[in-house]
């Protein structure tokens, strides 16, 4: 019932509703250009469901609240303990989150150390410091530690809310002073670092005396990532402690914990909250261990060792105490662990909140409250983690996007701890409808074999077959229509745990895979070597020699303390693999070593063309190779230095097949997020990029002379990857944190900057589709925070206006020059709240100018119909009355009901501006999946229009009936008339009331089940066949029933005009030539 309760409330309402829908922007009346000139340009966001969760805090006695932070995709709240979550840090300039904490004494006081603490891949993004916020997330200030890389934990004084310690681990890409811990005492202004150990020694963990905030515990940890390794542990790492608030430490050794010359990993250390003297320490070793103290850190003893503690230490590592029972812990790892006994025994009698678990908060107040933070998202028990809430997030890390050429298309790719998935970019669930409950389901979205990392790419020609990657060089072949898979590696060998230089392929995490474009049958994909199939799999050829340096320095176990060989910093390798669409056989591949490698002959013969590119530092990974649209010999490559601590962008262009080589990043802001991922050229414009790197989205229009950032509504996730789909126009992004989202039609920006030279530009209009809506029985969850978000329906039209102007008209002209449909500014409100609700609903935003970009959508329907407005009560019903406009809105039960849409054609945008006009055409396309030939829709719109027609002439006569109502009301109502002519009055307000009641049901108040009452009236039967052909049609004709129940209509109609005609000349009234 209530979804029907809420689509009838715009039955009448939104009978009229303007068939506009426009992109939120401030209201005409400025006459400078907007700080963001790209406002208008909205960004969708697509899917699929998210994943990976790095920090968590509930507010102290409140379940209700919740921050999450993700790895790479911000900070998300929930006021009503997980029902919905709303993101409230994408107006900053970073994704990446380490740690949350809520002051004790101020709860409306949240901190966030910025950079993911959980490091076991090179693909980290990392923090540019600490953000405070003093009303619960509303509004963040940063606070400084810019260059502290990735913030493990931030501990606020219980006390004083103005005492705040951040445990830092570094950059961890290079040695650095910025690592250790640090302290402010008057609520970020300042901060002074408390312990420094080493510049590659940081702090992992930081545990403060619930009785005494001057003791604290801190687990440091030594670690050094390069592309080709990870080094965790050292003599730098362990235990520190500190009685006078960090002014000095000691580092623990001996008595029971390691000594001091023993290298040591990851640490994390606890006190028990309720016995300060129980200390717990998980240090990374051979085999993580775990030591208490029951002394205050005096004396120590191992009470478990066992891998189930920390499987992958860097990447666990952490574990919480309960506030009141100091032998009840919870360990995070690949699974969850419970010790009842101080750590000596786990249990695995509980449920799993999922897998590879990170972070852990127990509410002080409420011990049974447990919230932990995975790579599947947020959970929440509130039963002593005997049971979970899974809060589904839109955080997923994508590591590409492969678009098809469906219509509509449908995007792919890998995700990173969760399947491949491929998507649609529209479902078309409510397509050309308003208030529908429509969007991308996470049940839109498929698996489609590989895995976790790397690419998905469909073929170009048959789009259900898709090539999907993973670790390891596992590749697989899916045909999406049976839904089978095949596995097609070059080479299966396992090689899990080898050092790289013992194996006969060297595969990166994320190994290449590209699709001839010239021959869809030919896939590359890359090991240290160029493999080249044209079977399917079926058979492999090795193309090039080993196109890297081949240092077997960089080919060496990775883990430090532990091995850790699974792909992740396989050095080496190749990175990146493009052919030319211009030139068959003309292949470009990159490596993670830093070469850039060229071959015009298929692979017979390679050049190396890396010395050739100016100031190139070494050991760079080459991202990606972008080969000209326009020329064979113009190529664009992006290499990142992150991973070797170098976070400035690096982009380059060759015009000479590499032979020479120019820089093209000037003008990116530096910071340490800056480095660059991928740059992708726009085949239908030579000369404009598109550049991701690892906290934004860039656009030139100048082959890279200078940039500008594409923000609007973008966050700040990592962008990884960027597609262009040919046939819509539009632009696909695949961000590292955040999923994926679509900019739909670049037509506008392909025309930006040429606009700018004029006062006002209506630019070109992409071809629309008459999408009809689906219906496939999949349920949608408006609250989902996973919900994707369909293209609003119809046509973009978009132009652009120096300043705001007076005066503004846009129209749709049809074949003939006959206006289709007139756009204009809504009216301006009133103050009353209910008709200003009303004008809302009929107009939307209106048609908005401001200076700058503006984008509009036109539904491609015609004329909005004609409003009823009721301005008398329902008989013995005197208690409703209009609002202070004088009327008040119809409500009915029945479905939603437009104007038809117009018929597949060519058409004219028009857009006057202050006197001056300006056209462009409009071509709407037939869906490609309706049902109907062009003459069944002709014949179904002819049809609607028809019956809009009769709708209208229905609405001006109850319109009319209800102002002769009203005035005969009151003058029945005037004393001096009362006796003179109040019997007149009585008699005309009755023939009106029996007049209008041949069109509407009199008795209705605004409550939707009204229509229960009284039998339908004609005008709502006759809107509610408008409703079902319009809105659920298939661009098929009218039934045989619709036609003689539409004959029936006409007949009432004309008895209803009869009877209206005799009052409105009683009362003196004109009829409008009815």
């Amino acid at each position: 019932m209530r979804k029907n309760f809420i689509l009838c409330i715009c039955v009448v309402l939104c009978g009229s509703w303007s068939m506009l829908a426009q992109d939120s922007s401030p209201a005409a009346g400025g006459s400078s250009a907007p700080a963001d000139p790209f406002k208008a340009l909205h960004f969708r966001f697509l899917g699929p469901i998210g994943n990976r969760a790095s920090a968590i805090v509930g507010e102290p006695g409140n379940p209700p609240v919740i921050y999450v932070g993700a790895a790479s995709g911000g900070i998300f709240k929930t006021s009503n303990g997980g029902t919905t979550w709303q993101p409230i840090f994408d107006d900053q300039d970073v994704s990446a989150i380490g740690a949350l904490a809520i002051a004790p004494s101020r709860h409306e006081v949240v901190w966030a150390g910025t950079g993911e603490p959980w490091l076991i891949r090179p693909d980290h993004a990392m923090g540019d410091g600490i953000y405070k916020s003093t009303d619960a997330g509303r509004t963040w200030k940063k606070m400084g530690l810019e260059l502290t890389g990735h913030i493990a934990r931030v501990v606020v004084d219980p006390g004083n809310p103005d005492v705040v310690y951040a445990c830092a681990v570094g950059q961890a890409y290079r040695p650095q002073r910025e690592r250790g811990i640090f302290k402010t005492t008057d609520g970020g202004r300042t901060w002074n670092q408390v312990l420094f150990v080493n510049e590659n020694t940081g702090c992992s963990e930081l545990s403060m005396d619930a009785h005494d905030s001057n003791t604290l515990f801190a687990g440091m940890w030594q670690v050094d990532i390069k592309t080709w390794k990870l080094n965790s542990g050292g003599t730098g790492g362990g235990v520190y402690v500190s009685h006078d608030a960090g002014q000095n430490w000691k580092k623990l050794s001996g008595n029971g914990l390691p000594p001091a010359d023993e290298p040591v990993g990851k640490t994390a250390v606890q006190v028990a909250p309720s016995n300060p003297q129980r200390v717990y320490a998980l240090i990374e070793q051979k085999t993580p261990t775990l030591y208490r103290s029951d002394d205050g850190g005096n004396n120590w003893a191992i009470v478990n060792q066992s891998h189930i503690l920390a499987e992958r230490a860097p990447y666990y590592t952490r574990f919480g105490v309960s506030p009141d029972n100091e032998n009840l812990l919870y360990f995070m790892s690949v699974s969850y662990s419970v010790s009842r006994d101080g750590g000596e025994t786990l249990a695995h009698d509980m449920p799993d909140p999922s897998g590879d678990n990170h972070d852990v908060w127990i509410d002080p107040q409420n011990p049974r409250r447990v919230l932990v933070a995975s790579d599947q998202g947020g959970h929440i028990s509130l039963g002593g983690a005997k049971t979970w809430y899974h809060a589904v997030l839109p955080i997923s890390q994508m590591y590409h996007v492969a678009v098809d050429n469906q219509v509509p298309y449908y995007v792919y790719g890998n995700r990173q701890d969760g399947p491949s998935y491929m998507g649609p970019s529209n479902n078309l669930m409510g397509g050309g409808g308003v208030l529908f409950e429509g969007g991308i389901r996470a049940g839109d979205w498929r698996s489609m074999g590989g895995c976790e990392s790397g690419f998905g790419i469909p073929d170009p020609q048959e789009p259900n077959i898709v090539w999907s990657g993973c670790y390891d060089g596992q590749l697989d072949r899916t045909d999406m229509r049976t839904g089978q898979s095949r596995s097609v590696m070059v080479w299966p060998d396992a090689a899990y745990g080898w050092a790289p230089a013992d194996v006969k392929y060297r595969w990166h995490w994320t190994f290449p895979i590209a699709i001839s474009p010239h021959d869809h049958n030919t896939v590359y994909v890359g090991s240290q070597f160029v493999h080249m199939t044209t079977d399917g799999g079926q058979s492999w050829k090795v193309i090039s020699p080993d196109l890297t340096l081949n240092d077997k320095s960089h080919q060496q176990n990775s883990g430090g303390l532990a091995n850790d060989n699974l792909m992740t910093f396989d050095g080496a390798t190749l990175y990146a693999i493009a052919e030319s669409p211009v030139q068959k056989g003309l292949i470009w591949a990159g490596t993670n070593d830093g070469q850039v490698q060229v071959t015009r002959d298929g692979g017979q013969h390679w050049t190396n063309v890396t010395r050739n590119i100016p100031n190139l530092p070494p050991w760079g990974t080459v991202f990606n190779i972008e080969p000209s649209h326009f020329d064979a010999g113009t190529a664009y490559i992006t290499v990142d230095l992150e991973q070797v601590g170098n976070y400035d962008p690096f982009v380059f262009k060759t015009s000479d097949y590499g032979q020479s080589w120019r820089a093209i990043a000037a003008g990116i802001p530096k910071s340490v997020s800056s480095f660059v991922h991928c740059v992708r050229e726009d085949p239908a414009r030579k000369g404009m990029l598109y550049l991701g790197t690892d906290n934004a989205l860039y656009v030139s229009w100048n082959d890279g002379g200078s940039w500008t950032r594409l923000r609007s509504n973008l966050p700040p996730a990592p962008v990884y990857w960027l597609e262009i789909q040919p046939h819509f126009h539009d632009l696909v992004i695949a961000t590292y944190g955040r999923g994926f989202w679509v900019l739909d039609d670049l037509t506008t920006l392909r025309n930006w900057d040429s606009a700018q030279s004029k006062n006002a530009v209506l630019l070109p209009v992409r071809p629309a589709y008459r999408f009809r809506s689906r219906q496939d029985g999949l349920a949608s969850d408006p609250n989902s925070a996973v919900l994707g978000e369909n293209p609003p329906y119809g046509a973009d039209i978009n132009f652009y206006l120096k300043q705001a102007p007076k005066q503004i008209e846009l129209s749709i002209l049809g074949p003939n020059n006959e206006i289709v449909r007139t756009l204009k500014p809504a009216p301006k409100p009133t103050g009353d709240r209910e008709v200003d609700d009303y004008d809302k609903l009929i107009y939307g935003e209106g048609l908005k100018a401001q200076a700058g970009l503006n984008r509009v959508w036109w539904d491609l329907r015609y004329e909005p119909l004609t409003t009823v407005k009721l301005r008398v009560s329902p008989p013995g019903e005197p208690w409703v009355r209009a609002a202070s406009a004088g009327y008040r809105p119809l409500i009915m039960w029945t479905s939603l009901a437009f104007p038809p849409r117009v018929v597949p054609g060519k058409y004219t945008v028009k857009l006057t501006v202050d006197g001056e006009s300006f056209t462009q055409p409009l071509e709407v396309l037939a869906d490609p999946h309706t049902l109907g030939s062009a003459q069944d829709t002709e014949a179904e719109v002819s049809f609607l229009r028809a019956l809009v027609k009769e709708l209208d002439e229905a609405a001006k006569m109850i319109n009319d009936l209800e102002w002769v109502r009203l005035e005969a009301e009151q003058r029945h109502a005037r004393a001096s008339d009362l006796a003179q002519n109040g019997n007149a009055a009585d008699d005309l307000e009755q023939r009106a009331t029996t007049a209008e009641e041949k069109l509407l049901d009199v008795h209705l108040t605004g409550r939707v089940e009204d229509s229960f009452r009284h039998p339908m009236d004609l005008y709502g039967r006759m809107m509610a066949v408008l409703a079902n052909l319009g809105a659920t049609g298939a661009d098929l004709p009218p039934t045989s029933q619709q036609v003689e129940v539409n004959r029936e209509f006409q007949q009432r109609l004309s008895e209803a005009r009869q009877a209206y005609q005799e009052v409105m000349q009683s009362a003196g009234k004109s009829t409008g030539g009815m």
